[in-house]
């Protein structure tokens, strides 16, 4: 929901009015517009800084929405038995980045080994008998702060590996933001590196399971010194 700004410089004041009304369509070469003409307002100080920042938040939403990201849902992570979620199909939204490449590793490596997974054109045509992922109205996705990798690994007991919650720290804060995690932008360049490489998805969570496995081993050794 966009937030509402008390300022009477007639700039934002267009800005917002703009935004409110792109926010149902949501399209990416609307979000992207908005976007440089508020790095121009900006640029000439004309709001205050409490107001520019509720724009800029309100403009990172509607870039989310331009791309697909899910908003967050409320409500409390239920506890899930892993024995019931084996060999299912799971899908989310294709040309996967960051928290959706996490997801699917996480899948495939603690959740459900023999996991099929679909890369979806649509999410609203998701089949009826396949686990969603990371998108609105999927079976796990955004709760409250929390990206779906977390919402996955809370679910079924993966947030007791002190591995898992390292890496799920790295997936939020490249996925969200918040607080910096000095691993962050060293795997965001690796995982673009070989997003870059491929337009297939299937390539693209091989190689971006590589990386997770390296990470997972990596913190597990750190925890166990």
């Amino acid at each position: 929901m966009l937030l509402s700004v008390n300022t009477n410089a007639a700039p934002i004041d267009d800005l917002l009015a703009a935004l409110r009304a792109a926010q149902a369509g949501a399209e990416p070469k609307v979000a992207q517009a908005l976007q440089r003409e508020f790095n121009a307002i900006a640029a000439t100080d004309h709001f205050p800084g409490d107001a520019q920042r509720q724009v800029g938040a309100a403009l990172a939403e509607l870039a989310a929405l331009a791309g697909g990201e899910p908003r967050p849902g409320q409500g409390a992570i239920r506890r899930l038995a892993r024995a019931d979620f084996q060999g299912r199909t799971w899908a989310t939204r294709k040309d996967i980045w960051v928290d959706r490449m996490a997801c699917a590793w996480l899948i495939r490596r603690f959740i459900d080994k023999q996991a099929k997974l679909l890369w979806l054109d649509n999410p609203q045509k998701c089949p009826k008998h396949a686990l969603g992922f990371d998108f609105d109205g999927a079976t796990f996705t955004h709760v409250d702060g929390k990206v779906s990798f977390e919402v996955l690994a809370i679910s079924f007991g993966l947030d007791a590996d002190p591995a898992i919650v390292q890496i799920a720290s790295i997936v939020h804060c490249l996925d969200v933001g918040g607080a910096p995690v000095a691993a962050a932008p060293g795997v965001a360049a690796v995982l673009a590196g070989l997003r870059a490489a491929t337009a297939a998805d299937d390539r693209r969570l091989a190689a971006a399971a590589r990386v997770f496995d390296n990470l997972h081993r990596n913190y597990t050794q750190e925890s166990n010194r």
